[in-house]
């Protein structure tokens, strides 16, 4: 079997790491392995051999004036000499004195007994058995130049020793460049922790590990990280970067700019979309709709318009009013406001406002879209209902130009981003010169790019159309030509599950939530619709046993708190509530989550946050009550209150 499996060459099957720790614990370097008695002193030295003073004093739990009283009790006792060893003064225990005089040529030393003077056949051969049992794959002139011997008599003893069958030869130690001696227990036994270290590798990690991959994968910034902002072309070049991994996803046209780029791009500012809109490098296309003011985009590069994908299962807009909005840009193209309505105006449009909801209508349906994203930043501002006909007010107001919701230029979407159709505007026909395998090998692309580590619910959160199913006959591919692995990865999630290589070493140094931060935690604040938020998505909410609230959403204005990975609270649309989850049982996890709050205050999101209730009761009833006081929070009368610092001021 040895044979056929062969061992010369085990370089790249063997861990470095295991190896280390081997050679460390077999030199008794280790802190079990170290010597806590003068008893324990004389096994070391019969069990390594030879060590100078310095040696010792490495390999024993006390100080060296204990060390030194250790070596002069075994030199009384008869049970240690001091001998010379190519010059240098070392220690032997008093049963190789023999040995190392006609194997190294040492003198020994007056006094010792004559039972221990007696020549002995095959020293040096000895000798080289036992440092090959204290060391891992060495090179003759190793031992050599620590006995102070020629190469070549160390050679021919190590080649008896490997006839003999006490030594294995071969190319073992990773890095190595020369075929090294081994002692065969101690090739079994870095063998055997060479594999331990790759079982535990391909050991799932718990799902909090994901919840600590994800953001960082996403390069999302966490709480506290003082990161310069970004200027010039570094920042259009990062925010490239970001819509590039976007790509695709819908995401809240309301948390896009507000929370989802700028955790992205160190100090973004609207103007760089804007810039990289006006060179044609991102464009956004409508994805259903949020409500009246409110609805779901997906960014993409150009040459990315088929990760678009259809907009929700919504029903198509279909009205005489529709209809001659659309005939109007079919044939007239890329249209301003006032060009659309005059057309609809003809086609017997009573109002502008009439007019706006239909093209907002047809933009949620993925229908429409805009040269600029000036129109999305608008739907904020308030808006006057549609009971009023016309506009009054300063944000409202139907100027010769159209509101400020419908400024820019209006063009259908290439109907090449649905069918293969030839378009009539936007990214019109390159879905034409695709195959359906070509557009799922870009889409699962996309996906891997996005997640790092893809699961079945990541996929099924996006909605892609066609579901696992469509990207999954891709992901085997790939995973069968070695492009990406498959394997599970995240414990508790199924078992398809396929991950870039890169993203897989990295889920997996992060087991440990400490690794690479020192003892601070990490601490996440994310839009609960943000793609690096896993929870809702790739994971499930955590839940207490009696927990009887509703399921969480990834709802836009919704909030979520993750601490070392852990989704610790959900701050709901609005920010008068907060639902907490059980992570949020450890006080100092939930001062954490608390203090992350104080972001959305501090960077101007939120003017204060003013807390009503907690868990779905009164905050001055909840047991938090107290926690939420030495967050930071001051009374108020609606509630408990979290205001923006005052120059100079912290956040308590």
């Amino acid at each position: 079997l040895r044979e056929l499996l062969g061992q010369e060459e085990l370089r790249e099957l063997l861990d470095p790491e295991a190896l280390a720790d081997l050679e460390l614990s077999l030199q008794a370097l280790t802190e079990e392995r170290q010597a806590n008695s003068s008893e324990h002193l004389h096994d070391l030295l019969r069990r390594i051999g030879d060590v100078s003073v310095a040696e010792i004093e490495a390999r024993v739990t006390v100080g060296h004036a204990v060390a030194k009283g250790w070596l002069a009790e075994l030199e009384a006792s008869r049970r240690a000499v001091e001998v010379r060893v190519a010059g240098e003064a070392r220690w032997i225990a008093i049963e190789d004195v023999g040995r190392y005089r006609d194997g190294v040529g040492v003198s020994p030393p007056r006094g010792v007994p004559e039972a221990f003077l007696v020549s002995v056949a095959g020293a040096l051969d000895g000798l080289l058995a036992r440092f090959a049992r204290s060391h891992g794959p060495f090179l003759a002139p190793e031992p050599a130049k620590r006995w102070g011997l020629p190469i070549g008599v160390v050679e021919d003893a190590l080649a008896r020793l490997l006839a003999a069958g006490t030594l294995v030869r071969g190319e073992f130690r990773p890095g190595g460049s020369e075929r090294e001696w081994c002692d065969p227990e101690v090739l079994r036994l870095l063998r055997r922790r060479s594999l331990a270290r790759l079982r535990r590798e391909v050991e799932p990690v718990d799902p909090e590990t994901l919840g600590r991959f994800l953001p960082a994968w996403q390069g999302v910034a966490p709480v506290g990280a003082d990161l310069p902002p970004l200027r010039g072309t570094a920042a259009l070049e990062r925010l490239a970067e970001v819509v590039d991994q976007l790509a695709g996803v819908p995401i809240p046209a309301s948390v896009l700019e507000r929370d989802v780029l700028p955790a992205r791009v160190p100090g973004y500012q609207p103007r760089l979309l804007d810039e990289l809109g006006a060179l044609g490098e991102v464009a956004w296309v409508g994805h259903g709709s949020l409500g009246r003011d409110d609805g779901r985009v997906v960014l993409h590069r150009p040459g990315r318009e088929l990760l678009t994908g259809r907009a929700d299962d919504t029903a198509k807009p279909d009205s005489p009013l529709h209809d001659a909005i659309r005939e109007q840009l079919a044939n007239r193209g890329a249209s301003f406001f006032r060009v659309i309505a005059g057309a609809a105006a003809r086609a017997g449009a009573a109002t502008d406002r009439a007019i706006l909801d239909a093209l907002w209508d047809l933009v949620w349906a993925g229908e429409v879209t805009n040269d600029t994203f000036a129109p999305l930043r608008a739907l904020r501002w308030k808006r006057p209902s549609k009971s009023n006909g016309t506009s009054r007010g300063r944000m409202g107001r139907l100027t010769s130009l159209g509101p400020p919701e419908a400024a820019g230029r209006w063009s259908l979407v290439g109907s090449g981003l649905w069918d293969g159709a030839e378009g009539v505007g936007g990214a019109a026909g390159t879905a034409a010169a695709l195959s359906p395998t070509e557009q799922a090998h870009q889409l699962a692309l996309a996906l891997l790019d996005r997640h790092g580590v893809l699961v079945r619910e990541s996929v099924m959160a996006e909605g892609v159309e066609g579901g696992f199913s469509a990207v999954y006959p891709i992901l085997r591919a790939l995973e069968e030509s070695g492009r990406i692995r498959r394997g599970y990865f995240v414990a508790g999630l199924g078992a398809a599950q396929f991950a870039l290589a890169g993203a897989l070493e990295r889920l997996r140094t992060l087991r440990d939530p400490n690794d690479g931060n020192g003892d601070d935690s990490l601490v996440h604040l994310l839009a609960a619709a943000d793609p690096a938020n896993p929870y809702g998505a790739a994971l499930p909410w955590p839940r207490r046993g009696d927990d009887d609230r509703r399921p969480f959403q990834r709802a836009a204005g919704a909030s979520v708190v993750l601490v070392d990975g852990k989704a610790v609270l959900y701050l709901d649309r609005g920010g008068s509530s907060i639902q907490t989850l059980p992570a949020f049982d450890d006080a100092e996890t939930a001062g954490l989550a608390l203090h992350a709050l104080g972001e959305l205050v501090a960077d101007g999101r939120q003017r204060e946050l003013v807390i009503g209730k907690i868990d779905g009761e009164p905050v001055a009833k909840s047991r938090h009550y107290e926690t939420l006081l030495k967050a930071g929070f001051i009374q108020g009368y609606r509630g408990l209150v979290l205001r923006r610092p005052r120059a100079g001021a912290m956040i308590a």
